[in-house]
């Protein structure tokens, strides 16, 4: 603690004696002051204790000395010490009665205390302050480096509330609430979500204070500090420190501790993190090439829960803008403005880097659920990962997905940004490695086609393939397959392109089709020759037939989607 007024009047050798303010004397010292001006004011902080001799005072003028005292209350002033047997042999009672009105502390000080005296006792006693202080700084420092390292952040945290004599609370990259101490505070640290998502917004480093609400048994609000974590320029956390009053310098050497040994947890190093990834591709290469069993070896315990039980191989890819048109499988006029303003924020929150944002989601879901995640980067605009089928990972990054095609499909076309693409594969296990990433291949690969920002594979193995044939390449194919027949049939010579329609609809029954067509079968059957001899293609060839039908449905679609 500071010095006081108190301390200082049981201070046994300055005899300093109260002549008004008793009930003040709890007031804290920050310095001493000696002034003789009128009004020294001007040249005050507040929290001093001002020593006089009333030089150039009249301090027998009970007006001249209300607005004395009065001026010095305002400026904040700890005490005024009088000394007595200089100018004057006791106090004033002008003085004393001012002093008495504002409340303000007056001390009596002996004509053999020098005001030196007094200087040198406030001094050493701040200074025992800041000394005890650092002392208990470091012990702290102590402590919380015993529970990170035995008890991890939750230890932590637990210590840093104790020696706060608070709450402390820690969230993840995405503003989740991961830990709280004690137990009681979630739920206040759940009220400012909104606020650590704004710090998270700045550059780091970055703390802010806010106001909370009525601590637990008690009356008074909070005073909330928040602090980001990390070194890097987004934050990879934040920590928040729920006490009565501001924090003394003691407890801020804790928090500072605090911060710095969660940034030591949250943000890993590169070597580290580098060393992770070239495991994490070892142990992805080998379950490609069918070797689950040294792989298990090869993940231990950082993969190796995730190889026991099915997961999901996801495929993320940063795709040109106008190869895929986002849609995330959201329907634009079921999505209100506010959907979109919301998913838009979180859009602009990726800076462009949604493929960063896809692993930055995957990676702070399986911090908050203690889930293994594998994420291995598979050439320059691509990646895998790897996580438990029906985890929160999983779930994250499909949210994340939703949330993207939320906002492209609320803002204007044609815009030059990459967009994300997500190719989802069905649960597999460590032996079907290899189908799972075909899997989630051939689902990627449907998500450009179809312009979504995330497919499943479970989607492309109950859906139609009709919407696969929208593809340049397919339609140029089946425009040069029936080029001839359009070319004949504008002629007017026949009509032998919705005769082969028909034929191939009614798998090649020729009164089904003949019927449909209003034709007798015989002319049916002329014109399947005549298809025959231009295409110089057997229509017996279920091959060939396969191509036609497909030609057709291709060119079907594309002349729908040109009406539309």
């Amino acid at each position: 603690m500071p010095p006081t007024l108190a301390s200082l009047v049981h201070h046994s050798a300055l005899k300093l004696t109260v002549r008004a303010g008793k009930e003040r004397l709890d007031t804290p010292v920050r310095w001493v002051h000696a002034s003789e001006l009128t009004d020294p004011v001007p040249y005050m902080e507040g929290g001093e204790l001002l020593l006089i001799t009333a030089l150039k005072l009249d301090a027998e003028d009970a007006d001249a000395m209300r607005r004395y005292v009065k001026r010095l209350v305002g400026a904040g002033v700890a005490g005024l010490g009088f000394a007595v047997g200089v100018h004057y042999e006791q106090i004033p009672e002008a003085l004393a009665d001012a002093a008495a009105e504002e409340g303000l502390p007056l001390l009596e000080v002996p004509r053999r205390t020098p005001f030196l005296a007094i200087s040198k006792a406030v001094s050493a006693a701040i200074a025992a302050d800041q000394y005890r202080a650092v002392t208990a700084g470091f012990a702290a420092q102590r402590e919380l480096t015993r529970q990170a390292l035995s008890d991890g952040p939750e230890g932590l945290l637990s210590a840093l509330a104790s020696q706060v004599d608070g709450w402390a609370a820690l969230y993840d990259a995405s503003g989740a609430v991961v830990a709280t101490a004690p137990e009681w505070a979630g739920r206040r640290a759940a009220r400012i979500t909104e606020d650590v998502e704004r710090l998270r917004d700045r550059p780091a480093p970055a703390s802010s204070v806010v106001g909370g609400e009525p601590a637990d048994g008690t009356d008074g609000e909070d005073r909330v500090e928040l602090h980001s974590l990390g070194t890097g320029r987004r934050s990879r956390g934040a920590l928040a420190v729920g006490t009565a009053s501001a924090l003394g310098t003691a407890e801020r050497y804790a928090v500072h501790s605090a911060i710095a040994l969660l940034t030591l947890v949250t943000e890993r190093s590169r070597s580290l993190y580098a060393a992770e990834q070239r495991i994490g591709a070892a142990v992805l290469r080998m379950l490609l090439a069918g070797q689950p069993d040294h792989a298990r070896g090869v993940a231990g315990d950082l993969y190796g829960g995730l190889l026991d039980a099915p997961y999901r191989m996801m495929l993320a890819e940063a795709a040109s803008a106008g190869r895929a048109r986002a849609g995330g499988g959201a329907d634009a006029d079921e999505v209100d403005a506010a959907g979109v303003e919301a998913a838009s924020a979180v859009l602009a929150e990726a800076g462009g880097d949604l493929v960063g944002g896809f692993v930055e989601v995957a990676e702070a879901a399986a911090a908050r659920s203690g889930e293994a995640v594998l994420v291995v980067p598979d050439g320059e605009r691509r990646l895998v990962v790897l996580a438990a089928d029906g985890g929160a990972v999983v779930t994250a990054c499909t949210r994340y997905a939703h949330t993207v095609g939320i906002a492209r499909s609320g803002s204007e076309q044609g815009t030059d940004e990459d967009e994300l693409v997500v190719g989802v594969s069905a649960p597999a296990g460590p032996v079907a490695a290899g189908a799972a990433y075909k899997q989630a291949e051939q689902a990627l690969s449907v998500a450009r086609r179809r312009g979504r920002v995330l497919v499943e594979h479970e989607e492309v193995a109950t859906g139609s393939v009709v919407p696969l044939l929208a593809d340049d390449a397919v339609r140029a194919f089946a425009d040069g397959l029936l080029r001839a027949l359009h070319e004949h049939d504008a002629t007017g010579r026949g009509d032998l392109v919705a005769s082969l329609r028909a034929w191939l609809s009614r798998h090649g029954q020729w009164d089904a089709a003949a019927a449909d067509l209003g034709v007798h079968r015989h002319t049916l059957r002329y014109r399947m020759r005549r298809v025959e001899e231009i295409l110089g293609r057997s229509l017996d060839d279920p091959d060939v037939r396969m191509e036609l039908w497909l030609a057709l449905k291709a060119t079907a679609s594309a002349t729908a989607s040109a009406g539309e």
